[in-house]
């Protein structure tokens, strides 16, 4: 046997020992277990740029506001908050009980109380270009040039917008937005992501790179429900296995105590073709699954008008979107995983979702009229079209391709490295592609900024530009009622229906794992984690 094969199956025995039960190594008490495949980048939330980093970050910080099951703004940091009549000033009032994680960064290491001016610097640091934040788009461009942030007493805080933007408290729940001390971030400078300093239910213990991250309770912490004192457990472990295959494993070992997706070597182990969960499994372990605010896609590049491109008539770019029916994909090829995009490209889980809305199902008869108006009788005379994607939706592709064969319509599967297809779409190199568009916040808008005209790719990939649809979504921005605003929404779906800049293909779901033993994990639409509501029954 290899010396390297010989430390592989040490350092798995190791894991397997290190992890047994959820108790730390001194045998006193309960810390929640879960597996973090992708990695962690960096513990700093102006980097909490993908949910591995998201997941770790909300453990040990914490934003303004706070979203519940039902992605609704909630207080958090802030107690209370009052918007101006004209929509451009929101008034903060922060709670006063809100105190740092101790640490040497602090005189005496006692964490001292949050204050006002916490969050003006904070939000300072996002937008800094120094900080390089990926989250500075949050700001940049949508509050005022000359004073954006500020904070009159210790425990008021002002936010002043250009325009009204209604969507901005979703906004400000992100990971992006949570408060940092700035004595940490001085003391620690760019090892700041390595050594958190926050105001979360846990506080930072040591993260060995590749093997685990611990965070340890916060006893000091300010939130209570029905008057108990948050977080219930002693602490948190991660692991950082790599592979999917063997987290499950280690699941169904009960040597982690949550799993969020699922290897495709393994769904039917634990999901019927159906889709409903296998009873068998569920004997054993909680499963819940539930809507995800992702809608997967295909895209066409709406820029590309030579008379050498098909894709340039939205008389072809309907028909392929009628061409292969989505209920069929869902079950075949993802266990019943997800909801056919049926009714455009907003997914169910935001509140303006229209399930009345008709956008595109199978529908061959539209496909065989769609293609002899655009004057391709049968697809005669009609070129064969590239789809790009990666290996991961290879399959999905083919049978796309497949089911538009039968109609005339010939698609050729181009599978290449993700980061390399992002390039492509970034710089408009691909007409055909495959896409994915995850909600930053709970509201429809984060989904047609995908097709405003005044963005760049991203997170307009397709280079879709509509006068009309520019005017309703500028409209949509500024109107303050909700029913009002659906509407505008709904124009919004129906001219994307007429143009179809896209092939909306399915709307995603999470499938969540838990042990038998575990209380307070709840499903919500951005798959956060909240490990401070979660507890272990005996």
């Amino acid at each position: 046997m290899s010396k390297f094969k010989l430390f592989n199956i040490v350092f798995f025995l190791f894991l397997l020992i290190s992890c047994k039960d959820n108790r730390e190594n001194n045998g006193s008490g309960r810390y929640f277990r879960y597996n973090q495949a992708s990695g962690i980048s960096s513990l700093d939330p102006a980097f909490a740029k993908d949910q591995a980093n998201i997941w770790a970050v909300n453990q040990l910080f914490n934003a303004l506001i706070q979203l519940d099951d039902q992605l609704k703004p909630q207080a958090c940091l802030a107690k209370s908050w009052t918007i101006s009549s004209d929509g451009l000033s929101y008034t903060f009032s922060l709670n006063t009980d809100v105190f740092f994680h101790d640490d040497p960064c602090f005189s005496k290491a006692k964490g001292r109380r949050l204050l006002a001016s916490d969050v003006v610097y904070s939000f300072q640091r996002l937008t800094d270009p120094a900080t390089a934040s990926p989250g500075a788009w949050i700001f940049n461009g949508r509050v005022d040039s000359l004073n954006p942030f500020s904070a009159p007493n210790d425990s008021t805080f002002i936010l002043k917008l250009k325009s009204p933007f209604l969507p901005v408290l979703g906004l400000l729940s992100m990971a992006y937005c949570s408060v940092v001390p700035h004595e940490a971030v001085e003391k620690y400078g760019n090892r700041f992501g390595l050594q958190p300093v926050g105001t979360g239910p846990f506080r930072f213990k040591s993260w060995k790179e590749g093997t685990a991250l611990v965070l340890h309770k916060n006893s000091n912490y300010f939130e209570t429900i029905q008057g108990v004192k948050l977080p219930f457990l002693d602490g948190v472990r991660v692991t950082f296995i790599d592979n999917k295959k063997t987290e499950f494993l280690l699941f169904k070992r009960k040597e982690i105590d949550f799993v969020s997706g699922l290897d495709a070597a393994y769904i039917d182990e634990v999901l019927q073709e159906s889709g409903e969960v296998n009873p068998e499994f569920l004997k054993d372990f909680k499963v819940e699954k539930s809507s995800y605010l992702n809608t997967e896609y295909l895209g066409f590049l709406m820029t590309d008008t030579s008379s050498a491109n098909p894709l340039r008539d939205s008389r072809i770019r309907r028909a392929i979107n009628f061409g292969f029916d989505r209920k069929e994909l869902i079950k075949y090829l993802r266990n019943g995983l997800g909801k056919p995009a049926l009714q455009g490209f907003t997914p169910p889980g935001l509140p303006s979702f229209d399930n009345s809305l008709n956008g595109f199902d199978y529908d061959p008869k539209q496909t065989a009229d769609l293609l002899v108006q655009a004057g391709y009788p049968g697809g005669r005379g009609l070129p064969t079209i590239s789809l790009y994607t990666n290996n991961t939706y290879k399959e999905i592709a083919l049978f796309i391709a497949s089911r538009l064969e039968q109609s005339g319509i010939k698609i050729k599967v181009e599978v290449v490295q993700p980061a390399v297809l992002r390039e492509w779409m970034s710089q408009g190199k691909v007409p055909f592609f495959r896409g994915s568009w995850i909600a930053d916040y709970p509201d429809a808008e984060s989904y047609f900024t995908v097709f405003y005209s005044g963005n760049t790719a991203p997170p307009n990939y397709t280079r879709f530009s509509n006068a009309e649809f520019d005017k309703i979504y500028h409209k949509s921005l500024a109107e303050a009622n909700d029913s009002a605003r659906f509407a505008l929404y709904r124009q919004l779906e129906k001219i994307l229906i007429r143009e179809a800049p896209v092939v909306p293909l399915y709307y995603d779901e999470v499938l969540r794992m838990c042990q038998k033993n575990v209380e307070g994990i709840t499903p919500n639409g951005l798959n956060l984690l909240n490990i401070k509501y979660i507890k272990f029954r005996e």
